[in-house]
């Protein structure tokens, strides 16, 4: 390392900023090295090692086998900073501060190499795990709650990441200050899922779900119940139970975390056709001495009350009737495990009937099951073509009563007889039913939709909701509340 790089020549305080830059830049010049190439570069390491001593950084966060969660067991201190790593901060009157931006680089590029170099071959149930916790040491970093980008488990919003697309202000040239990475996250969080899936396919699954030892060390996530979902009917004895057990244990906790979107609905409008029970908790003083006023005797000082106004109390009590389809071929998985566990819980409140139907190629009516998303997943087929018209025969019959009917229909509309499907589609939608077509209800938001359909839906009035499942919840409360 020479005088320039370490800061301790004989410049002094004056040649500070420049040694900041240039070991921010080797420290960048190594997370490059070491993503695209698998070939350590024996001088960027060693430097990047004079680096972090010099600047009071543990030697482990260049070890490419520790994880995060290692670095800062032995270190907690070290814990505050990598939360929130990667969101903006304010600039100091004085400028950059240009010594906190190179231990930024080094606690970011051991994130971001443990997430995004993730190597080759086959995966054990343990370095699944390491890269879950890093994974989500690196959703903390961008201000997320841990597992919210990869599946939703983690919580409903994101604390102090920023919206939109492309990097910050401060650039991206290596040697430059961190960039503002939060504003990825729309980018981020499905290659997040892709990688992770990516790491499942490389597990031998079945082996470490007959192992009870190694089935523990699982964490379930999206990724993960997708592959145990498809694989179910291969899965017999030990394996299967413990392929059942990370389902119900993953649809639990997303189940919490949709609970607390869901606010609890109203027990249903007044119904002002039922005349008021006279009682006295009913009644209604405020409006009686209005109602009276001009019997108000201003001598006596006395009001004489002709009649007694009460309040309605009575409610109406027919169901609002919510039927939920879903898509259940390859690419819907994650919109196919998320609206079920939201079926169920609108299924459990008291004036809300809920139907549900999956379909692929054919359909199937899960109503009997809505209540449980664990049972209703464990009888989905995954995979296959798409027909909607088979759907919409299992559909149609349910709309008694369309004006007292939502239709949630979950679909990227990639359908081989859309023309048919639309029409029917349109007919629910002018019989007065609340139609929402959704292409996308994941917890990334990504989602395809096929333009086609997307053109029709908008000219409809009924354009398709597409985005973050909040989206949903919303709608459904605006009409069943």
């Amino acid at each position: 390392m020479t005088e320039q790089n370490t800061g301790h020549g004989p410049g002094g305080a004056a040649d500070a900023p420049d040694a900041d830059d240039n070991r921010r830049q080797v420290l960048y010049w190594r997370l490059l090295a070491r993503l695209f190439d698998h070939e350590e570069q024996p001088a960027l390491e060693s430097a990047s090692l004079a680096v972090v001593e010099d600047i009071g950084l543990p030697p482990a966060l260049l070890d490419p086998g520790a994880s995060v969660g290692s670095v800062v067991q032995r270190h907690p201190e070290l814990a505050a900073e990598f939360d929130g790593l990667m969101t903006p901060e304010p600039e100091e009157d004085g400028g950059r501060d240009r010594a906190a931006e190179v231990r930024r680089a080094a606690l970011a590029s051991k994130v971001l190499l443990n997430v995004f170099a993730s190597g080759s071959g086959t995966v054990t149930a343990e370095q699944l795990a390491r890269w879950q916790s890093d994974a989500e040491w690196f959703e903390r970093a961008l201000g997320c709650r841990p597992g919210e980008l990869r599946g939703g488990r983690g919580g409903a919003g994101r604390a102090g990441a920023g919206g939109g697309t492309g990097v910050g202000p401060t650039g991206t040239g290596v040697g430059g200050p961190l960039p503002d990475l939060s504003r990825l996250i729309p980018a981020i969080g499905p290659e997040l899922g892709s990688i992770e899936a990516g790491l499942v396919k490389r597990m031998h699954l079945r082996e470490v779900l007959a192992d009870p030892a190694l089935a523990a060390r699982l964490t379930p996530s999206m990724s993960l119940i997708e592959q145990l979902l498809r694989d179910k009917d291969n899965l017999s004895g030990v394996a299967l139970a413990n392929a059942k057990a990370l389902i119900r244990r993953y649809v639990d906790e997303v189940t919490e975390v949709l609970r607390t979107q869901v606010e609890k609905s109203t027990v249903g409008e007044l119904d002002r056709s039922v005349p008021p029970k006279r009682v006295f908790r009913n009644l209604d003083i405020d409006r009686t001495i209005w109602k009276n006023l001009t019997n108000w005797d201003p001598e006596g000082e006395r009001l004489y009350v002709d009649r007694l106004y009460y309040r309605h109390t009575s409610r109406k009590k027919t169901p609002q009737r919510l039927i939920v389809v879903v898509d259940q071929s390859g690419s819907m998985v994650d919109s196919m495990v998320n609206c079920t566990i939201l079926a169920s819980i609108f299924a459990g409140l008291p004036k809300v009937d809920v139907h549900l139907i999956a379909y692929d190629t054919q359909a199937l009516d899960l109503t009997p099951w809505a209540h449980d998303p664990f049972e209703t997943l464990l009888r989905t087929k995954l995979g296959g073509g798409t027909d909607g018209t088979v759907a919409m025969a299992l559909a149609q019959p349910k709309i008694a009563e369309p004006r007292n009917t939502v239709v949630v229909w979950i679909s990227d509309f990639y359908e081989w007889r859309q023309q048919e499907l639309f029409d029917s589609m349109a007919a629910v939608h002018r019989s007065g039913a609340k139609f929402i077509p959704v292409g996308s209800v994941t917890s990334s938001g990504r989602g395809s939709v096929n333009p086609w359909f997307r053109e029709r839906f908008k000219d409809l009035g009924a354009p398709v909701i597409s985005g973050h499942i909040k989206k949903l919840v919303h709608e459904l409360k605006t009409f069943l509340t």
